[in-house]
């Protein structure tokens, strides 16, 4: 089946991100915004004809996940990760960073310290910081775009008692790196020499590009299975982030219990019955889309790496190994932070996240949301050649 990814939509109504273009320049005409990560891409019509039938049948009173919900997830994760899962593992919430918050406030106490890998997918910040807790950079190491993992830096982290937790961002939000098991490896030994509690955030983990393949960190042992949370959902897979529901696995119990306490006693609301319905289609229904959605994304990445290339090789890219996001390395343009963030929306029509706001060694940078119709991207590339040249 051949499915829809060239059509343009008009999200100018109901989009987040939209509302946040607009409000910088309500006079914009023709640009769709590069930032949020969310898709630019109709629904799966799989999943949009399901939930129509469901709606014949559906009550949406107070609710609770059916068996048929649970059989989707648990085979999903078994096709496409290998990753054996049992029902009473998983815990749901309205989405993966409320869900991250309460983990810090279940696993920690006000004062400890949590490590990150920077830059880094900035709302880990806001839950640390929120939750009382503080945020330890351990920054990755930058070598020409290829991110790799201070292990020496980490280690020494891991080793103070007041550092409880790694929050861990699998594949890598927003430089792009799918893990290697051996890298896995290495930090699963420090993190159990240390007694650290592993928060790892794998919600981008359907998003990888061959031949690289993701590990779910948990499975690499038993030990670190019983002090890991897993964080997942089909949200980024399936472009369904509006339905708010997220996958939390937790193989330990007593681990489970704690961070369900904290959801309750934080009064979490639960999920629409919508919710679990558009997800049980999407894990059993669109496996074709999804498919067809990484060759679109790895055919962006490529229009838009060539472009740098070819006109502008100063502007350094490269094809992400997982997820829809690019980071490109802007700091040949000799523009501090608000300059470079102006000039890319004024003069280009590009409304990308900054940089910086991933963290300090993300100064310089953009990240760029690439699931998005070739035309968009080709427009945008249009615009910010013009804009570049009159530099």
């Amino acid at each position: 089946m051949n499915y829809d990814f060239e059509t343009i939509l008009d999200r100018s109504k109901d989009s987040s991100k939209w509302k946040l273009m607009y409000e910088y320049n309500n006079n914009i005409k023709d640009v769709v915004p590069l930032s949020v990560a969310d898709m630019e891409f109709k629904l799966a019509p799989e999943i949009r004809e399901g939930l129509k039938e469901y709606l014949d049948e559906a009550v949406f009173g107070y609710s609770y996940p059916p068996q048929t919900y649970y059989d989707a997830v648990i085979y999903w994760m078994k096709k496409h990760h290998n990753f054996d899962i049992k029902k009473e593992w998983i815990v749901n919430t309205s989405g993966v960073v409320v869900a991250i918050y309460n983990a810090i406030k279940a696993f920690s106490n006000e004062n400890d310290g949590v490590i990150v890998f920077t830059p880094v997918y900035y709302p880990f910040f806001e839950t640390i910081k929120k939750s009382n807790r503080k945020v330890v950079e351990c920054p990755l190491i930058n070598d020409n775009l290829e991110y790799k993992i201070d292990f020496d830096k980490f280690e020494e982290l891991a080793s103070k008692n007041e550092n409880k937790i790694l929050l861990f961002s699998s594949p890598h939000n927003p430089v792009g790196r799918v893990w290697k098991k051996e890298e896995l490896l290495r930090l699963k030994n420090i993190i159990i020499d240390n007694d650290l509690i592993l928060l790892s955030d794998e919600i981008h983990n359907d998003i990888v590009f061959s031949p690289n393949e993701h590990t779910v960190f948990q499975t690499l042992s038993k030990n670190l299975e019983q002090r890991t949370v897993t964080f997942t959902s089909a949200s980024k897979t399936f472009n369904l982030a509006g339905a708010n529901l997220s996958n939390i696995i937790i193989a330990n119990d007593n681990m489970k219990e704690k961070f369900k306490k904290e959801i309750y006693d934080n009064f979490i609301s639960s999920i629409s019955p919508f919710s679990y319905k558009a997800f049980e289609l999407a894990y059993t229904k669109a496996e074709g889309w999804y498919q067809e959605m990484l060759k679109v994304v790895y055919e962006n990445q490529e229009m838009i790496c060539n472009f740098f290339k070819d006109k502008f090789p100063n502007i350094k890219t490269k094809i992400s190994e997982g997820t829809y996001l690019m980071w490109i390395d802007f700091r040949s343009l000799g523009m501090d932070d608000t300059k470079l963030s102006t000039f890319l929306k004024d003069k280009a029509g590009w409304f990308l996240d900054d940089g910086y706001i991933f963290g300090e060694n993300g100064k310089g940078f953009e990240r760029v949301n690439v699931a998005a119709p070739k035309k968009t991207i080709q427009n945008s590339l249009n615009r910010l050649e013009r804009a570049l040249k009159s530099l």
